[in-house]
């Protein structure tokens, strides 16, 4: 084994990118290989390598809060095995306070790599599963109150020794979802992509040698903290504070729950303090300080460098203050399962406080997450199942641009199921999915729309929604326009129409019922009637704006001749004279 630990800076580059490239394949190796459509279509889940000391050395995002997350379930496994961690090992955890899972429902894998007998790192993967037990279908419910309503919880076990799989553990866990098969078939998928990525991960240890390769894997996180700090340090120095709300907690439904940040910058030190953020929840809207974490990474990678190679070291670039027994930290075993909402408020916090230091990246606030879960049993399959969608809405404005329409925001990166693959799988049929006009907050930088998507339930099923800004719309910047809340309504314009809380768990539907997401949109950016008048004109002809709304709003006032449509501009001057007297 060579000594040498010197490296040139394109070795350093080859190194660095064929770490990103072994990342992205074991990523795909997942999304091809995984059972459930969360997995295989919206693709909720991450892959990252791994140093010995169980910080992260390349991640690819596609769930960027894993960033925190990662390491906190390597400490765990550290933590619980220690020296008894051998090649042909791979452990489980999934426990939101022993390890860094943001709820129970994301699984980690990690594999130990080892190269000429030493441990150089871990290869791990985190993926959503379908269901692990717990009082409801998709082991998400907006009313639990403990942990313990959530489903199965695992501190670090042993999944394999040997290269054996622990069929007691399969079997366990499978004991305890409605959809067994699923569950193990994505955890199997996730052990797959692991030893492909610790196959990858010894050929460039060999390619390079050990000690060269181990010393490159440090000063790439020495390169990143270097590049994060040497960005804040050209910021404007300060206190900074601002506040979201999130709904309620799904418990306590006409509470809002504060979310609040201080930010204190001198140098190329910053600092965030949630010390002032509401008391931990009864509901399952708490978070753990390792997603608090991944979400601040998340907003400095943003507003610094989205190409930035993503590693610990950029975590190393800050420090953070969560009061124990808040919202941002809460004592064991406060529920927090969905989580997501909360966290969204968190970033939009962190960039509303952070576009006071950086002006330049001002942004409204987004859609949120939501996702709905529908589980029952197949009546033409005679076996369970659990139908799990994630859905966007509308982005927020930006300096310079309009918010995009219909994706989604923030830290949520999975992508919603197609059509076609829903109805094949599952007892629904989708009579609607489309944008709502109006939804978008008016600004001189227009906010993106929200979607409707109606369904027709086919079977007796048990409906639970986790979402957000159903109360408390998006906020504009810079004097823009709030984006439209969203709803969900049963059977609406039916006998029996209901509208649902925020947060639901548990609605019993029948067959033949319907219900209507509308997803909230974006807010607006900047004053609405400083908006050029020949946007406001193909928004209304593409159909995202209409010209009621363009008259109200932006004081454009829209004619439409036969098939052709046209800015009155006399008409629009005076309008937009008036409202400014």
């Amino acid at each position: 084994m060579s000594a040498n630990t010197d490296i040139s800076a394109v070795d350093m580059e080859i190194i660095r990118a064929s770490l990103e490239g072994i990342v992205l394949e074991m990523q795909n190796s997942l999304f091809r290989t995984g059972f459930s459509t969360i997995i295989r279509e919206s693709q909720d889940a991450s892959c990252a390598i791994l140093n010995a000391r169980g910080e992260v050395i390349a991640q690819h995002v596609v769930l960027p809060l894993h960033i925190g997350s990662f390491p906190a379930c390597c400490r765990a496994v550290l933590d619980a095995y220690g020296e008894d961690i051998a090649e042909g090992d791979a452990f489980l955890i999934n426990h939101p306070y022993h390890g860094g899972s943001p709820h129970a429902p994301d699984m980690a894998v990690l594999t130990p790599a080892f190269h000429d007998g030493h441990l150089v790192g871990f290869c791990a993967s985190i993926a959503h599963k379908s269901d692990i037990g717990g009082p409801v279908p998709g082991s998400c419910s907006g009313q639990a109150k403990e942990v313990f309503n959530e489903g199965l919880q695992l501190p670090a076990v042993r999944y394999q020794r040997g290269f054996q799989r622990n069929t007691d553990i399969e079997r366990i866990i499978a004991a305890n979802s409605r959809t067994p098969d699923l569950v193990l078939g994505d955890m199997r998928g996730q052990l797959g992509s692991s030893r492909l990525g610790e196959q990858r991960l010894l050929e460039l240890i060999n390619k390079f040698g050990h000690n060269r390769a181990l010393a490159a894997f440090d000063q790439l996180l020495e390169l990143s903290r270097q590049r994060m700090l040497a960005a804040i340090a050209e910021w404007k120095d300060g206190r900074f504070e601002a506040e979201r709300f999130v709904d309620d907690d799904g418990v306590d439904l006409n509470k809002p729950v504060r979310i609040h940040v201080a930010i204190e910058k001198h140098g190329d030190k910053i600092h965030f303090d949630f010390s002032g953020s509401a008391d931990q929840t009864k509901g399952p809207a708490n978070i753990r300080p390792p997603v608090v974490r991944g979400a601040c990474t998340l907003c400095l990678i943003s507003l610094i460098d989205p190409h930035i190679f993503i590693n610990s070291g950029l975590m190393n670039a800050f420090t953070i203050e969560t009061r124990e027994g808040s919202v941002m930290n809460p004592r064991y075993p406060a529920p927090v399962n969905t989580y997501n909402p909360t966290v969204h408020a968190l970033v939009e916090c962190l960039f509303a406080a952070l576009t006071e230091i950086v002006p330049e990246k001002a942004r409204a606030d987004g859609c949120g997450s939501r996702s709905i879960i529908l589980g029952g049993r197949q009546n033409y399959a005679g076996k369970s199942y659990v139908q799990y969608e994630i859905f966007g809405g509308g982005g927020g404005a930006r300096a310079s641009k309009d918010g995009a329409s219909g994706t989604s925001v923030n830290q949520s990166n999975a992508k919603i199921a197609p059509v076609e693959i829903i109805e094949s799988e599952f007892p629904t049929r989708v009579l609607r999915f489309e944008l709502i006009p109006d939804s978008g907050g008016a600004g001189e930088f227009r906010g993106g729309l929200g979607i409707r998507r109606e369904y027709l339930n086919l079977e007796e099923a048990r409906f639970s929604i986790r979402s957000a800004k159903h109360i408390i719309a998006p906020m504009g910047a810079a004097d823009g326009g709030k984006g439209r809340t969203g709803n969900i309504v049963i059977n609406k314009g039916r006998e029996g129409e209901k509208q649902l809380p925020t947060r639901y768990a548990d609605y019993p539907l029948r067959a033949n019922d319907t219900f209507v997401l509308d997803t909230p949109g974006g807010g607006g950016l900047g004053i609405a009637r400083q908006r050029d008048p020949k946007r406001v004109l193909s928004d209304v002809i593409e159909g995202y704006v209409t010209p009621e709304a363009a008259a109200s709003a932006y004081g454009v006032i829209i004619e439409k001749s036969g098939e052709d449509w046209s800015v009155n501009e006399t008409a629009t001057a005076a309008a937009r004279a008036a409202a400014a007297e």
